[in-house]
């Protein structure tokens, strides 16, 4: 159903860390750690600022892919996973962009699934790679079906 889509990739997308919305995230998960949010502790620290939370790069614009035009309901968040070079600092530009990486189908209980396999990258201003995060995104039946009209 998606195979013809892998492969395929966004276009670049520049975000900024903004010192106010790491507050917001860090604050919204419940980790109260000093180096996200306390100028002072992040001038201390090792990294001599502050860094962004381990999962912030959720609130990154991507980009789009063209032509992959998913539902948006009947899609299940599978798994997530990321790797870094090294962590986030606030105030820093973040370029980022998505790729399909595997597009594969199975049938259980519930019906034929897909599964579609998404790696977001991340770089710096110097076109530094500083995180992969690889995503599941399971397409029940439903939403199949819908996508197949």
């Amino acid at each position: 159903m998606l195979k013809e889509m892998i492969g395929r990739k966004s276009e670049k997308t520049k975000n900024v860390i903004e010192r106010g919305a790491v507050k917001k995230f860090a604050e919204a998960i419940g980790d109260d750690s000093p180096l996200f949010t306390d100028e002072e502790a992040g001038k201390q620290s090792v990294y001599g600022r502050n860094i962004a939370p381990p999962t912030f790069p959720v609130t990154f614009d991507s980009g789009s892919i063209p032509g992959l035009n998913l539902p948006p309901k009947g899609l299940i968040h599978g798994e997530q996973n990321y790797v870094y070079t090294r962590p986030l600092f606030v105030g820093e530009e973040v370029h980022c962009w998505i790729e399909v990486k595997e597009y594969y189908e199975r049938t259980g209980n519930f019906g034929k699934m897909g599964f579609l396999i998404l790696t977001r990258y991340g770089e710096d201003a110097e076109q530094q790679l500083l995180f992969t995060e690889e995503r599941i995104v399971i397409i029940n039946e439903a939403a199949r079906k819908e996508m197949e009209r």
